[in-house]
């Protein structure tokens, strides 16, 4: 009896004690409704009695209305926000039953950087933002809130681990790729709608808060920080308890019977092999795998950053990389107008008159190149490139990568434009300063995880391919050949898009198609996806 008396005692304590500290700092709290100062002159609300009388609150009404944030407010608003990791936004409202609104958008151009949505439609909320990769993410929990009563909404978000909280019951708890907050200069804030036009939130709204601090939904449900168990809490644990020991007598006789088999192992001998890129190695067998040395050791492939040498090469050349080979070799050059060339590379010379000479770098002299003609081209001068080492120009947008490149393994060609380069693949790192060699980046062993107490950090490859998409319930992604059903494209600022109205498209871009007002377009390097939203035909 004495024991239940101190335990009570000691929650009572500490539980008075959390309450007592909910108090929030100003400086990490953004009063949303009442920085944007609305009032009875406010077009398209009103003031409103609210769930409760401590703060205002208003109705957003089926009327045109510019809810939005001076470029001042949503200064000060991002200064707080602007690369946080950890931060909630609570509000309490009341939406009109089967009504598809924005709660809070935080846009800039057609990147929505942080938006919190409700579909009456589709009775789900949605939570719209960019990653660190700046590539769009969208993370949808089903839930009807759109029912015309009174809700407590909260959702927090660290690093990559985000919860939703609806009338202090946790709904959902999920790992999702970090959202970015690195906001740019000229991002807007809208409050019950995505702009002007679309994603009007019908109902009411009161204690529109944005608090950039962990477990902010504590200030919203203070009961959701009590920490003393129960007496159920109790006998679950008794219970566990006594699972764990019939476990671990279980695990005990199976591991003396595993070590039985084992003993009689140790009289065999058993190479163990090692197979890479399709082709077994033995024990202590090296070989070298690009910019890397390696070795089969107990079955377990070790490799090492080649180290390359550096030769004193002679009198008239150099040392320049070589196609399919990591380090340099001493190649032959050539000295013309100030500039070196190696064997092999050319360069133009215009005449005062406007013609080009070609020179090619033979035997370590720059010889003059028979001009065999130029194609015609298909598109404005205005849209010609000139290049440095063809006396025929091409056309904006052309494909070098076609002609020939050194991207190896892991590498990717990219083409700029006047000329093609090597890039690494995501997640991978440059053995070399041209980009043609690239190494898996282990993040598990650099520490550059976000993996908890209890959990295992476990480095996974890469997906190879343009498009890709992550299932439901699943850790990696899967390669998709349609761009219009991936969520996650590898951007290539080369490919564009040529839209309705023959306006270019960069890729990532988004647009609302010419002669509609409900169908969204997007470019994905040089696929044009576009989709209808049911929630703006609603709103016609």
């Amino acid at each position: 009896m004495e024991s239940w008396v101190l335990l009570r005692t000691f929650c009572l304590i500490f539980g008075l004690g959390a309450v007592w500290g909910l108090g929030v700092d100003p400086s990490l709290q953004i009063d949303v409704l009442s920085e944007l100062e609305l009032g009875e002159s406010t077009t398209g609300v009103r003031q409103v009695p609210g769930l409760h009388n401590g703060t205002k609150a208003f109705l957003f009404q089926d009327t045109p209305r510019s809810i939005k944030a001076s470029t001042a407010t949503a200064e000060q608003f991002f200064q707080k926000l602007r690369n946080k990791h950890e931060f909630t936004i609570l509000v309490t409202l009341k939406q009109t039953h089967l009504n598809s609104g924005v709660i809070l958008s935080v846009h800039h151009l057609d990147h929505r950087y942080l938006e919190l949505e409700s579909s009456g439609h589709r009775n789900e909320v949605r939570l719209h933002y960019r990653s660190g990769s700046h590539r769009p993410h969208t993370e949808v929990f089903p839930y009807i809130l759109a029912d015309d009563k009174w809700h407590k909404l909260s959702l927090a978000i660290s690093a990559s681990h985000l919860i939703l909280h609806i009338d202090c019951n946790k709904i959902y708890e999920r790992v999702v790729e970090k959202p970015s907050t690195d906001l740019p200069l000229g991002t807007t804030l809208w409050l019950g709608q995505r702009n002007n036009a679309h994603g009007y939130f019908k109902g009411i709204m009161q204690d529109v808060q944005l608090l950039v601090m962990p477990q902010g939904f504590i200030a919203q449900c203070p009961d959701l920080n009590r920490t003393c168990p129960t007496c159920n809490d109790f006998h679950g644990l008794v219970q566990k308890i006594m699972e764990l020991q019939d476990i671990l007598a279980k695990t005990s006789a199976k591991l003396s019977r595993a070590e039985q088999r084992m003993n009689r192992l140790d009289q065999c001998y058993c190479e163990r092999t090692c197979t890479m890129k399709g082709t077994t190695y033995r024990e202590f067998e090296s070989w070298t795998d690009g910019c890397k040395n390696c070795t089969c050791l107990n079955g377990t492939i070790q490799c090492e950053t080649l180290i390359c040498p550096n030769p004193d090469c002679p009198l008239k050349s150099a040392l320049a990389y070589v196609d399919g080979k990591c380090c340099k070799e001493c190649k032959s050059i050539c000295q013309f107008q100030g500039r070196t060339y190696f064997e092999g590379e050319r360069s133009t010379v215009y005449s005062s008159s406007g013609v080009c000479v070609l020179y090619e770098c033979k035997d370590q002299t720059m010889k003059l190149v028979e001009s065999s003609g130029c194609p015609a081209l298909d598109c404005p001068e205005s849209q010609q490139i000139t290049l440095s080492h063809s006396c025929c120009k091409v056309c904006k947008g052309y494909d070098f990568c076609s002609e020939r490149h050194n991207c190896m393994e892991n590498s990717v060609c990219r083409n700029l434009n006047d000329r093609a380069v090597c890039s690494c693949r995501d997640g991978f790192r440059a053995l070399r300063e041209d980009n043609a060699y690239c190494e898996d980046i282990d993040e598990c062993a650099e520490g550059r995880h976000y993996c908890r107490e209890n959990t295992m950090c476990v480095n996974t490859p890469d997906v190879e391919c343009e498009f890709s998409i992550l299932p439901e319930n699943e850790c990696c992604p899967r390669c998709v050949t349609d761009p219009c059903q991936a969520d996650t494209i590898r951007n290539d600022i080369t490919k564009t898009c040529l839209d309705e109205m023959n306006v270019v498209r960069f890729t990532g871009s988004s647009w609302i198609k010419h002669g509609t007002e409900c169908t969204l377009c997007q470019c994905k390097n040089g696929h044009i996806c576009c989709s209808v939203d049911p929630q703006c035909l609603q709103e016609l």
